[in-house]
């Protein structure tokens, strides 16, 4: 793969169209502001991160997450851009956008989550796979649909629906979003078919020609035909780091929020990352900020400094191998041992006393209730469309959904359009409706 050939600002939807104004802001700077002012981006504000919406203590949501790795991920673009502009002064690849593409990516790339954090991605996969909706396996596949596609959802295959897809009443190409940019934001590039059971592949069924399409004009190598997988186009690496380091860290300094961990550990998980005169220095800033909160925000934000020059430095001394489709693992497993270890060491600890912590498991059973409620409703409603009880539903979903789609898969992916849309309110005020539990003042 070559950067000339990969750093490419057409639009998809728009490849034929020349725009006749001249812009200020580049069209990698168009996408992201594009995406920030978008409906979706905005509903992001009131879906799950990890932890349930704030009551009186604010923690992050999709949307400040979102905002923070495209933060991230601008800086570990720039850093790229600049390296690889000096090693390639006479190339004209635009290489000093790398940081624009990078954050409008990162804006992206929970777009298709779901209400309920990743418990909605997998309330999803189980309807399908162990819930009411697997007795629709044999007809779906009779016409030829792909069932893994709902089997194994994934929020990433989502997205690039999101974006790309022409639903009902919209343009051509959906958001008409650069070619690099969705690039990007494609971490499993390859068919639901080669997940292997697992909720991680890149496109559905009914995205992936455009794919194709994507991925060979911008000289993606691929790996194989049918079922399609590509190698991973290279600023992915990018997009994927700064979500790994904003999360894993974010999640530390929430937790401490929610005294779900001490100020203690918080600081000995942190601190964990120095080592030598740097581990000192920050010892001594910590002994005259006596703001607890202010303690841990310093020490965070060190950390992520460390993680983006780590994941800039091993993304630039293994361009070659990128480029080539041959990197193995992701840019954060592969970090110098040292901060490897501190990394792990914050994972561990995240997976044992937060994630599996009280509040955190009741928005996940919460998920599962009630999306799984409005799955069976609505995918009954879509095969009964005659019933007078399936119409009082069906008027409940925008036209731009394709509810009368000519097969079952559309007819399935417009439901799960619907939903995956959102936000947590949105779904619980629905499904409190639907089943009586609350009810319009009249």
């Amino acid at each position: 793969m070559n950067w000339e050939r990969l750093l490419s600002a057409k639009r998809f939807g728009m490849e034929h169209y020349e725009d006749a104004k001249k812009h200020e802001r580049t069209e990698y700077q168009r996408d992201y502001d594009r995406l920030i002012f978008s409906s979706p981006f905005r509903r992001l504000q009131n879906k799950t991160q990890v932890f349930p919406l704030p009551g009186s203590i604010f923690v992050h949501n999709r949307l400040t997450h979102s905002l923070e790795v495209a933060s991230v991920g601008r800086s570990m673009g720039e850093n790229i851009g600049r390296e690889l502009r000096r090693r390639y002064s006479d190339s004209a690849a635009h290489f000093e956008e790398i940081g624009s593409i990078v954050a409008a990516a990162c804006l992206a790339h929970d777009m298709g989550n779901p209400p309920f954090g990743h418990s909605g991605e997998k309330a999803i996969s189980t309807f399908f796979s162990e819930g009411k909706g697997s007795c629709l396996r044999n007809e779906l596949e009779q016409e030829g649909g792909r069932w893994s596609d709902f089997t194994c959802f994934e929020g990433n295959a989502n997205a690039i629906r999101l974006l790309m897809h022409q639903f009902r009443g919209r343009r051509k190409g959906g958001f008409a979003i650069t070619y690099s940019t969705l690039a990007s934001i494609v971490k499993y590039p390859y068919s639901s078919e080669l997940s292997g059971g697992k909720n991680k592949f890149g496109f559905f069924a009914s995205e992936e020609d455009d794919y194709r399409q994507i991925a060979e004009d911008l000289g993606i190598i691929k790996r194989n035909e049918d079922p399609l997988k590509f190698v991973r186009y290279p600023l992915v690496y990018l997009v994927e780091a700064a979500d790994d380091i904003c999360y894993q860290v974010m999640d530390i300094e929430d937790a401490h929020k929610l005294r779900l961990l001490s100020t203690e550990k918080a600081v000995e998980l942190l601190l964990g990352f120095f080592e030598g005169k740097d581990k000192q220095r920050r010892i001594a800033t910590l002994s005259y900020v006596t703001d607890i909160n202010e303690q841990i925000a310093y020490l965070r934000s060190g950390v992520i400094g460390l993680l983006v020059n780590e994941c800039s430095a091993l993304f630039l001394s293994n361009e070659e191998q990128i480029l080539a489709g041959k990197f193995s693992g992701t840019l954060i497993k592969n970090i110098s041992p040292f901060v490897a270890g501190a990394y792990s060491r914050c994972a561990e600890f995240a997976q044992q006393h937060i994630y599996r912590s009280k509040d955190v498991l009741d928005i996940e059973l919460a998920g599962y209730r009630i999306i799984g409620y409005l799955l069976e409703v609505f995918t009954d409603a879509i095969r009964n469309p005659g019933h007078t009880y399936s119409k009082l539903l069906l008027d409940r979903i925008p036209e731009q959904y394709e509810t009368d789609s000519a097969s079952l898969y559309g007819k399935i992916q417009s439901v799960i359009d619907y939903i995956s849309g959102m936000t947590d309110v949105y779904a619980l005020d629905l499904y409190r409706k639907i089943t009586g539990i609350g009810i319009p003042v009249v």
